[in-house]
């Protein structure tokens, strides 16, 4: 196959590897792929997975329990696809995890730990353990970044810096890969309806607040469903990027001259400072990490 030739890509009979796969982006994006004729293996830590998993189709989709922060559970998964299916064509690092929004100085060290340990090195793990049969099928690798790895992550830093990571971990793959005929496709979501979202932000008065002096078109909600038409979308066009919802293009595309000039307006914008005041002052009353549906209990 030459570069040229990979501008569609038939999923039919493809075998995509989902972390966290039971809930939110992950679990429609499994559905989605199904049906366009893919066969799925979801890989989530919550136990009850290869119910779920056959209760989709027994026939073309395997559960396994994994914990992305354990490359060996992972090595396991794709041990286990490969046995029952041959292959394994594309991987998705889908397991997130979002902590509940304090400032940097209120954010506990489990909490920031907790979060790299699932966003950055779950995602790595989740790479590693598949790349070899992404590299031997000539077939896709699936980054869930965010709009957080381009916008000031004020009230949730660690989550940003896990996103950025992920985004530089796309650019890195997409060249060394290239050679081997493997496709990189960075997916940057901005809120989507999952229970993560439910739980981090839409129960937190303060975030919403904080949310809210972004400009209107910028707090636009998408569904796991729209999110998983895009990845699906972009899969068969073996594209490098995409986006959703689409206002935010622009912004990515002009990052460089958006993000210092959005930076210094915020910095001077008194209802901003006050908010971050009343999330700073909360102080150790900050709650453990809201788990993700795609991480702990099935994300990023």
């Amino acid at each position: 196959m030459t570069r040229e030739s990979r501008t569609s890509y038939d999923l039919t009979d493809r075998v995509v590897l989902i972390t966290g796969g039971n809930g939110g982006i992950g679990a429609a994006t499994g559905r989605e792929l199904l049906r366009r004729g893919a066969r799925l293996v979801v890989a989530d830590i919550d136990a009850t997975t290869p119910e779920k998993a056959a209760a989709l189709g027994a026939d073309r989709v395997l559960g396994c329990v994994a914990d992305v922060r354990s490359r060996s559970s992972l090595d396991d998964v794709v041990a286990q696809a490969v046995d029952r299916f041959g292959r394994v064509d594309i991987v998705m690092a889908n397991a997130g995890l979002l902590a509940k929004a304090a400032t940097l100085r209120n954010t506990p060290t489990s909490d920031v730990e907790a979060t790299l340990a699932v966003n950055v090195t779950g995602v790595v793990n989740t790479v590693a353990a598949g790349i070899e049969q992404v590299i031997e099928n000539q077939g896709q690798i699936v980054l869930i970044s965010s709009v957080f790895a381009f916008i000031n992550g004020m009230g949730t830093i660690p989550y940003a810096m896990s996103k950025a990571a992920v985004e530089q971990l796309g650019r890195g793959l997409r060249l060394e890969l290239a050679d081997h005929d493997v496709s990189v496709l960075t997916a940057y979501f901005s809120l989507v309806d999952t229970e993560m979202i439910k739980h981090g932000v839409d129960e937190d008065d303060v975030v919403l607040e904080l949310l809210s002096t972004l400009p209107k078109p910028m707090l636009k909600r998408v569904t796991p469903a729209s999110a998983a038409t895009v990845l699906a979308d972009g899969l068969e066009r073996r594209s490098v990027r995409v986006i959703h919802p689409s206002v935010w293009r622009p912004v990515s595309a002009l990052r460089g001259l958006l993000g210092p000039s959005l930076d210094a307006r915020f910095a001077g914008d008194r209802r901003i400072l006050d908010v971050l005041a009343r999330l700073d002052a909360r102080g150790a009353a900050v709650p453990a990490p809201v788990p993700a549906a795609s991480s702990r209990r099935k994300k990023s």
